[in-house]
């Protein structure tokens, strides 16, 4: 895809998030969005439903989330009704658990831990990349939320190539808790990313190529 991702992000940076989608879906590439169900997921979701409700939004579904996570994610499903691809670990949580002795902590064994977001991550997104084919991909990070995020833009390469686009990158938390307020969206009021531990961390997923 030939674009210039400099000027463009400086055109888009201060456009509304529906905005932003729409020009990605107007560019007629291959495109999928994603969802981990956690708080405010439900941002995303409406937004990329309301422009374009066949985009396929990929979740991969490590095993790990708590009843609450999907509870709220089945009360979405049936308000949004998204085109939902649902990717989930080749081995169950309970076969992992006991070959691992339960979540291995990435400051206790970093290695391990990283074949554990491997397992559970990153496997099932890049089984949903080669199946999907993407040219784009709508992400619902945001500046704010942890150092590496602070170095991309609206728009920035993935280590595949891949075009992501990120509509509300700018968004504060005010911003997100207003959109949810506004729309009466569900929110799940416990989540737990077992690849990240701390929520300041990045999981793997938009790092690796």
């Amino acid at each position: 895809m030939d674009i210039d991702i400099d000027t463009l992000n400086a055109e888009l940076r201060d456009r509304p998030a529906e905005e932003i989608i729409r020009w990605a879906v107007s560019l007629g590439q291959p495109a999928m969005s994603s969802t981990s169900f956690s708080q405010n997921a439900a941002v995303m979701l409406k937004l990329i439903t309301d422009v374009d409700p066949s985009m396929p939004i990929v979740w991969a579904d490590s095993g790990y989330n708590v009843p609450d996570t999907y509870r709220v994610a089945e009360k979405l499903i049936k308000l949004l009704k998204p085109n939902l691809k649902v990717y989930i670990p080749e081995m169950t949580a309970e076969r992992r658990n006991a070959l691992m002795g339960g979540i291995p902590h990435p400051d206790d064994n970093p290695e391990l831990h990283r074949e554990f977001t491997r397992q559970v991550k990153l496997e099932p997104f890049n089984r949903a990349f080669e199946e999907i084919k993407p040219k784009i991909w709508l992400t619902g990070i945001r500046k704010e939320e942890t150092a590496f995020r602070q170095s991309l833009d609206v728009l920035s390469w993935d280590g595949r190539g891949i075009l992501k686009v990120a509509p509300i990158f700018y968004w504060t938390e005010d911003d997100v808790q207003a959109y949810m307020a506004a729309h009466q969206l569900p929110s799940c009021k416990h989540y737990f990313d077992p690849t990240k531990v701390a929520e300041n961390r990045e999981c793997g997923l938009h790092t690796s190529a």
